[in-house]
C-alpha cells in the first residue's frame, strides 16, 4: 500500500468517525459509490484530485489535510473549514 493512500485513508476514516457518518451516507453526500469510500479508507483506491475535493467538502475540511501524514493530521483543528 502507497503510504500517502494510506494517509488518506487513514484521514478520510477519521474525519468521517467524527463526524459521525457512516461510509454509505458519505458515499451519498459526496454523490460516490459506498464501497468506493471503503476501498479509499483501506488504501486500495487511487484516489483523484477531483475526489478527494468532494469528499473534503463533504467532511467540511480542506483537500490538503486528507494528504497529511497521521503526526501531522492529529492537531488539525485550526486548519478545518468553519
Amino acid at each position: 500500500m502507497s503510504c500517502i493512500l494510506s494517509n488518506i485513508g487513514n484521514n478520510l476514516r477519521a474525519f468521517r468517525k467524527r463526524l459521525g457518518i457512516s461510509q454509505e451516507h458519505l458515499a451519498e453526500l459526496a454523490e460516490l459509490h459506498r464501497t468506493y469510500i471503503g476501498a479509499v479508507e483501506r488504501g486500495e483506491k487511487n484516489i483523484s484530485a477531483k475526489n478527494i475535493e468532494k469528499i473534503a467538502s463533504v467532511l467540511g475540511v480542506e483537500p490538503y489535510l486528507l494528504l497529511k501524514k497521521k503526526n501531522q493530521s492529529s492537531t488539525h483543528e485550526n486548519d478545518e473549514k468553519k
